[in-house]
């Protein structure tokens, strides 16, 4: 590397912040940081922890940004945390008994199946406006809103906690898409308001990470002076990316994520396969 150290992390720390935003708006900050990381010579399982317990703060600030989106979804929040916090416990407990070299192996696939979530994302959200758009009416928005609030007043059935459970399970093992998953559930579940959709996503996130982070940060995982550094990033990321969710164009960010997603898969890809690599 040609740059000096202190710039490779500075430029680490910009990224977290941009990861940050993302995860709070959309999900997919993992494509960012993660690339970012091995570039700085960090092994990907080593990456993978370092990168859940940075990005974890700006998860916790951009709850508290979106915490007035949960007032009408307080019982599905609820119901949300036990398969949440169970799911990513499992998650985590597979990536530490993963092997460096067996993960290395996988890490590409992994990369490139959650940038193509990404890229299906705006397919998705797309599916959840046109259902919105056939009950439109006088008065739909109230409606909806109402229609919502009716689904999320009640505790989640069990066949929707087990997905969740499931997404767990990925979320606390690597973690990058499942914001996309989870917004696509909540679509397909009937939900409509993309402010609330987004509140349950980044707590249901918040509880999966934060297990996982809990088990990582007790491991020999976690590369703190990176972690710590992109911790600050991604709190203000986090938290100015759940204010502008709906404010700022996302489009040339979207190209951005995943641009690097696919360059990052296809590049771990080929040094996992090349003579001589890993």
């Amino acid at each position: 590397m040609l740059l000096p150290q202190g710039l490779k992390l500075l430029a680490v720390v910009l990224i977290s912040v941009v990861a940050g935003g993302m995860n709070a708006i959309a999900g997919g900050g993992t494509l960012l940081t993660f690339p970012a990381l091995v570039g700085l010579g960090i092994t990907p399982i080593v990456a993978n922890a370092t990168s859940t317990v940075a990005l974890w703060p700006g998860a916790v600030s951009s709850m508290w940004g979106y915490r007035g989106e949960l007032a009408g979804a307080r019982k599905w929040a609820i119901g949300f945390a036990l398969p949440s916090l169970t799911g990513g416990a499992v998650g985590a407990w597979l990536l530490l008994r993963t092997p460096p070299e067996r993960f290395a192996e996988l890490v590409p696939w992994l990369v490139l199946g959650a940038t193509s979530l990404f890229m299906l994302q705006p397919v998705v959200m797309k599916k959840v406006r046109e259902r919105r758009a056939a009950r439109l009416s006088p008065g739909a928005s109230t409606a909806d809103d109402a229609s919502d609030a009716e689904r999320t007043r009640h505790f989640p059935k069990p066949s929707i906690l087990f997905v969740q459970f499931c997404l767990g399970i990925y979320g606390g093992y690597f973690g990058a898409g499942v914001g996309i998953m989870m917004l696509a559930i909540l679509g397909f579940m009937g939900l409509t308001n993309i402010h609330r959709m987004n509140g349950l996503k980044n707590w249901g996130g918040l509880c999966m990470n934060f297990v996982a982070a809990a088990m990582f940060a007790f491991s020999s995982l976690v590369t703190w002076s990176v972690a710590l550094s992109m911790a600050v990033g991604s709190i203000g990321g986090g938290y100015l990316g759940a204010r502008a969710a709906q404010r700022v164009p996302q489009r040339y960010i979207r190209r951005a994520v995943i641009a690097i997603g696919l360059t990052g898969g296809f590049w771990l890809l080929y040094s996992a396969h090349r003579p001589g690599g890993r």
